[in-house]
């Protein structure tokens, strides 16, 4: 099933002017183009790019999570067979200068200096020590496994408790509290002191990470001869990595080109700079040769970013009727020993603390954070960034106390979600939220389930002893962050994009943006806007993304804004190369451009669209006989368009999940029935993207519900880094997800579009922890602490 509405409350008329032009392809559900390239295994990842004289680096990691290097022995390495060269910290660090992860806004955060290669102490288990260059990635790995290391084992950190009482990992900072924030909109004690109702819960999640289809890989190759750096990365922000290229090595950022060609997956693992990142750019410039790194799966769990290990003490404050007056939340989140670099590691607790409570009207909110350091491997910015952590504690401790006030939970969010023709308006953090539909979702949600149904069938299958749940969860998503999202924090991050589409002297479209593609149809929905803006078939557009030196500057894909940023940027320059192709058309004819217009790249009348000549005739007369136009300037059939979220920092979307669930109270086992999703992520642009993206996002999300945990043992030793012992949802764990839309097109843009990539990675994990406390309430248990596993919910029940 897949819905869709528009928003009968949108006063700015946003979906009745359209996006300006006739829509053949933007709203329509279009095939990718470039699936069948994938499918014959002709995409090209980094690691299938060969260059001449390619060595390959591997890299010695630490086997503890603090130690001391005292002594390294490499001489048999440096003999073994096709050894390039070993290379250590220190000289690492005499081509590449250190970075510090933190962002100015973010005031009091601090994190400690860092190398690309660990000098003398390190910090996390699998942290890099040492380099090997061989010719072959084999040869690597062999002499890697005759170098000796002796280790000075020392303390660990590994609880965010002990965080706040242990000696800091960094002395020079003092302590181990990377970021402190604190949210107060005043009077909250007495808010709490005056409610009839009051319930305070604790939530725990535990840290995960992405697994992406493609390990991590660069491929670095600086020419000595022109001083050029050429650096091949699957990446999402290809303009941000040659600006920190550029900047750590001392390179003119012009002669650093970042290409980013497929990319097989992302999820935020892909967005941040790793130490391997630089180290391989520094061997490249060392050895003056290509040097290539690919992680093998053991490295990713030990070294791509983790996240979302919280733990959050919650409070709200009720009225006998459900009014919802306000929350308090204490949240600690842990980060490693460094903050990640450069988007940092304190963004996801500032999100989860600016977005609790979000969705309702609630005046009432205190905040506190404190993100601490650890000797675990750095957390970050992953799918979601916050979001699922804030609707969990929201929607957990919002169903709690319905169950506490005997308030069917469906008519509790009724009661309190912000009212549709409320907007605009600020929420009780401060975020502020241009035009949401909750009251629609809920509505809508509530007739694709058949809630009234399923609650009966809930109730007959109690009696037998079949304990069944139904969980909701309502959500904000921000998306299309705005200019100031890291500008205004000094990380040089761009939150602008640029388009530039252009006609070939055939009559096809080239459009060049700086939004790259990772899997989620970005080369498909702007070659849709492109062929709507300009007038001409899909197949007429070609896209080029990932590629510095050729696309313009952009800030690539992150925050759900590569539709909402790019795209308009794409429809801004399609638009303006229509009006120009329009104007030479008419030169041609010699009439007035305004009775002019395309269609399917026809030049037609604009009244009764017969048919006046073929675009590709326009662009041949262009580029090969232009003495048969008047003298002086033409329209240019290039044209360069570049757009920003202003008005509002985001573009915030929303929506709502259901979750129905079996529990096995003898195992613990927990079966997923059925998911359902109402999403409104302004106008949708190609349904079958967005519902490819909502299904993933939800997988994602219930693997962490239920399943991804990255554990540690007291040493700060990840216990299950691999594929046979990290647990990710499957085909038989994943349940039959039926979606529908809302639109609610921005009008911040003419466009429409916000993003949809996160919100079923927000809203899933608390529905499923929803529908899993509603099949135990029966039996006086309850869960709070992701993932939930079968020995929680044994515990739960008191049977182990």
């Amino acid at each position: 099933m897949n819905d869709f509405s528009r928003n009968e409350f949108n006063e700015v008329d946003a979906v009745a002017k359209g996006v300006g032009v006739e829509q053949r392809y933007i709203g329509v559900g279009v095939k990718r183009p470039n699936a069948k390239r994938h499918l014959e295994g002709r995409s090209v990842y980094t690691d299938d790019v060969v260059l001449p004289r390619t060595a390959h680096v591997v890299f010695l990691r630490s086997p503890m999570a603090h130690a001391r290097i005292t002594h390294i022995d490499a001489d048999t390495a440096r003999g073994m067979p096709g050894v390039v060269a070993i290379v250590d910290g220190a000289q690492i660090a005499t081509l590449c200068q250190p970075w510090v992860a933190t962002l100015a806004h973010l005031k009091g955060m601090k994190s400690a200096p860092q190398y690309p290669l660990a000098i003398d102490e390190v910090h996390w288990q699998g942290e890099a020590v040492l380099a090997v260059v061989a010719e072959t990635r084999q040869q690597a790995e062999d002499a890697l496994q005759t170098v000796v290391v002796a280790w000075e084992k020392l303390p660990t950190v590994t609880s965010m408790a002990a965080s706040l009482t242990a000696p800091p990992i960094h002395p020079a900072l003092g302590d181990n509290v990377c970021f402190h924030r604190e949210i107060d909109t005043g009077s909250v004690d007495a808010a709490f002191a005056a409610a009839d109702l009051v319930v305070e819960e604790t939530y725990t999640f535990g840290r995960h990470t992405g697994v992406t289809m493609e390990t991590r890989a660069v491929l670095a190759d600086y020419n000595r001869a022109d001083g050029k750096l050429t650096v091949y990365q699957g990446h999402q922000a290809p303009h941000m990595m040659q600006d920190l290229y550029s900047r750590h090595f001392g390179l003119p950022e012009h002669a650093v080109r970042v290409i980013c060609r497929d990319v097989g997956g992302s999820f935020g693992i892909k967005v941040h700079s790793y130490p391997e990142d630089f180290a391989t750019v520094a061997l490249s410039i060392m050895l003056r040769r290509p040097v290539k790194f690919v992680a093998d799966r053991l490295e990713s769990f030990l070294t791509d970013i983790h996240a979302r290990e919280h733990h959050v003490d919650a409070r709200i404050a009720l009225n006998h009727d459900g009014e919802i007056i306000g929350f308090d939340v204490v949240d600690r989140t842990g980060i490693g020993p460094y903050s990640v670099y450069p988007r940092t590691s304190a963004i996801e607790g500032n999100q989860v603390i600016n977005l609790i409570g979000g969705p309702y009207r609630h005046s009432h909110y205190r905040a506190t954070l404190d993100v601490l350091f650890q000797h675990k491997t750095p957390t970050s910015q992953y799918r979601g960034v916050g979001h699922p952590i804030a609707c969990a504690v929201t929607e957990a401790i919002v169903e709690h106390a319905a169950q506490r006030l005997g308030i069917d939970p469906l008519e509790m969010r009724r009661r309190n979600v912000m009212p549709d023709r409320g907007y605009p308006r600020n929420g009780a953090s401060g975020i502020q939220l241009e035009a949401l539909s909750h009251e629609q979702c809920l509505d809508r949600i509530e007739t694709m389930m058949d809630y009234p149904a399923l609650r009966r069938e809930q109730a007959a299958l109690r009696e037998q002893g079949i304990y069944r749940g139904i969980g909701l969860a309502v959500l904000i998503e921000l998306t299309n962050p705005g200019a100031a999202f890291y500008g205004v924090g000094g990380a040089r991050i761009a939150a602008q994009d640029t388009a530039t589409v252009r006609f070939d002297a055939s009559g096809v479209v080239t459009c060049l943006v700086g939004v790259g593609e990772q899997g989620q149809g970005t080369e498909t929905v702007f070659a849709q806007i492109t062929a709507d803006a300009v007038g001409v078939p899909m197949d007429s557009v070609k896209v080029v993304t990932g590629d510095t030196e050729v696309t313009p500057y952009g800030g690539g894909t992150w925050a759900s804004r590569g539709a909402g940023i790019g795209g308009e940027a794409v429809l801004q320059a399609g638009l303006a190369l229509r009006e120009n192709l329009l104007r030479l058309a008419a030169t041609i004819r010699q009439c007035d451009a305004r009775d002019l217009d395309v269609s399917e790249g026809r030049i037609v009348g604009r009244r009764e669209r017969e048919f006046v000549m073929e675009v590709a005739e326009v662009c041949r007369i262009y580029y090969f006989r232009p003495d048969t136009l008047p003298r002086g300037p033409l329209p240019e059939l290039v044209v360069t368009r570049s757009y920003a979220q202003t008005g509002y920092p985001f573009a915030f979307t929303n929506g709502v999940q259901a979750s129905y669930v079996e529990v096995d109270i003898e195992t613990g086992f927990v079966k997923l029935l059925k998911h359902w999703a109402v999403e409104d992520c302004g106008r949708v642009l190609n349904p079958l993207l967005v519902d490819e993206q909502m299904r993933g996002a939800i997988v994602q999300g219930i693997g962490g519900a239920l399943f991804e945990e990255c554990l540690y043992d007291e040493d700060g030793s990840l216990r299950n880094g691999s594929m046979a012992d990290y647990l990710v949802p499957m085909a038989a764990e994943m349940p039959d997800i039926e979606l529908s839309h809302i639109e609610t097109p921005t009008a911040t843009s003419q466009l429409g579009a916000k993003g949809a990539g996160e919100a079923g990675t927000a809203g899933a994990p608390a529905a499923v922890m929803n529908a899993i406390n509603d099949a135990l309430q029966p039996l006086g248990a309850r869960v709070t602490s992701q993932p939930i596993t079968p020995e929680k919910i044994l515990r739960a029940l008191g049977r182990i």
